[in-house]
């Protein structure tokens, strides 16, 4: 049995497309790219490496046959930036239930940190949401995730409409 952490998860939503000032294009040569159908070896290592220090736990509990169905299915968009060649953050984008739209995943690799590069992944999955006309997009953040993800959540125009404690258990 892993590490257990207890931690308060804040549901959050959006209900019209958000009139956002532009952000900051990343520094430097960068790419932002839908991963087609990516290798769940490939989803694994950012979301391993990325949601390492926030317990990102969910998705390492299913199968790769199990998590291949979510991340390689057309209604689901994965988008990797690239900086300077490496992934640099991800975010990923869940269409099944239209018109509500689930941002599932965001988040930079642990280098990159203090870049910008979050306000800049949120402002594009946001845009490319709005995009196909929901008419709400959720997402969630809990404590666990970095400090600013909940406070940019709502600077981009979401609000909380909900929160619940659960607890998490780490994989050994």
């Amino acid at each position: 049995m892993g590490k257990k952490h207890k931690t308060t998860v804040t549901h959050l939503e959006m209900t019209a497309e958000p009139r956002l000032p532009p952000v900051p294009r990343p520094r430097g040569k960068y790419a932002l790219m839908r991963a087609d159908k990516p290798p769940v070896h490939f989803y694994r290592y950012l979301y391993d490496t990325i949601g390492r220090n926030h317990v990102w736990v969910n998705r390492k509990r299913l199968s790769d046959a199990a998590l291949a169905i979510i991340i390689q299915h057309e209604e689901v968009e994965i988008y990797v930036l690239y900086c300077g060649g490496v992934p640099a953050g991800y975010f990923e984008l869940d269409f099944r239930a239209m018109p509500r739209v689930e941002l599932s995943f965001l988040g930079v690799m642990p280098e990159h940190i203090g870049k910008g590069l979050g306000r800049f992944l949120l402002g594009e999955a946001i845009a490319l949401a709005w995009g196909r006309h929901p008419n709400r997009l959720i997402v969630q953040t809990c404590t666990l995730d970095h400090p600013r993800a909940l406070p940019l959540y709502q600077r981009f125009g979401f609000s909380p409409c909900g929160q619940e404690e659960v607890e998490l258990e780490e994989l050994d």
